[in-house]
């Protein structure tokens, strides 16, 4: 049977959170059928519950007000922001809100709001509209932030998100959108062993020789997934070296034990990201795990990330800027250098 699209799944899951809830609503900008939302994610929701889907102006501040009032009197909204990178636009909105409301009322309020927004580059978007901004969210507390990729449960991490009464930020890979969501099949995708965790946003191990002894743990999430699996595949048929890829679920807060039951097989940690290295996501996992298991890493943390600097509009120089296959491949190798 042929995997659903992403943009499918997402789609589908939406759908099905409506028909299911009477207390879903979604707000955002150009939602309206025939458009559907600048990715089409939204598609069709407008036509079967036009009364349901709120389409806004241009405000993003004014957005995640109004969406987390809604939230505040009892409804479950799905914000859509149409570019990550307008997530700065409300940052007053959810660091002094959203963020706080739950505490400040001492328990006694909750915000079941969902904030949906493709992040990542590698389209020729330009500086403003290619950025991927997660880690600005690592260090606002009591909010969510999950990773959506091509081989999660898309369908279920939507449903998870909608019900979930905390603020879920639900990061979704641009190019992630036309690609199929892959699943495990007998515990196999293509000829990567995977083991999924367990909770309501799971992370995922991939080995490419069944968990055995393996060169590297490296962690990543969302669109940096099929760049690490290239990566990889190059260094087995190249060089005969085997990795553990660890695709996060939930990035805020971050579960280390899956990366931690990696590393006691590797002994070797490299964050990938498609964030700027500077203060980034792999920063704050190098810090955890060193933490946790100092004793079990043989070797430094390397980090492979975006060069700290605006992202081109040309294509060419966009490639230098976000991390590739190279990128990956060379840091293992770095590590594999090392060892002997």
């Amino acid at each position: 049977m042929r995997a659903e699209r992403c943009v499918q799944a997402l789609n589908g899951a939406l759908h099905d959170a409506f028909e299911r809830r009477d207390d879903v609503y979604l707000i955002g900008e150009d939602l309206l059928d025939p458009y559907g939302g600048a990715f089409k994610v939204s598609q069709g929701l407008s036509d079967r519950w036009p009364e349901r889907v709120i389409t806004t102006p241009i405000s993003e501040a004014s957005l995640f007000g109004v969406a987390s009032g809604m939230a505040l009197r009892g409804y479950r909204p799905v914000l859509e922001i149409m570019f990550g990178d307008f997530i700065a636009l409300g940052f007053d909105q959810i660091v002094n809100g959203i963020s706080k409301f739950r505490e400040m009322y001492d328990d006694q309020v909750a915000l079941p709001l969902v904030v949906r927004t493709p992040m990542g580059g590698r389209r020729g978007y330009g500086p403003t509209h290619s950025q991927s901004l997660e880690k600005l969210l690592m260090g606002v507390p009591n909010i969510r932030m999950v990773a959506t990729s091509e081989y999660h449960d898309l369908r279920g991490l939507m449903r998870a998100a909608i019900d979930d009464d905390d603020p879920v930020f639900l990061i979704e890979n641009k190019l992630m959108y036309g690609r199929p969501n892959r699943r495990p099949e007998a515990g196999y995708i293509d000829q990567l062993s995977v083991r999924e965790g367990s909770g309501r946003y799971p992370a995922m191990t991939l080995s490419g020789n069944d968990f055995d002894e393996a060169a590297a743990t490296i962690v990543t999430y969302g669109g940096m997934l099929p760049i690490v699996v290239d990566a990889t595949t190059e260094l087995i048929v190249e060089h005969e070296l085997f990795c553990e890829i660890v695709v996060l679920g939930e990035l805020l807060p971050l579960d280390v034990e899956p990366i931690l039951d990696s590393i006691s097989r590797t002994g070797a940690l490299i964050t990938a990201e498609e964030g700027t290295l500077t203060a980034g996501i792999g920063a704050e996992i190098a810090a955890l795990v060193s933490e946790a298991a100092w004793g079990q890493l043989r070797h430094p943390v390397r980090r492979v990330a975006a060069r700290d600097g605006v992202i081109p509009s040309a294509p060419s120089l966009e490639d230098v800027m976000l991390p590739g296959v190279g990128d990956v491949r060379d840091a293992v190798l770095g590590i594999h250098g090392a060892k002997l």
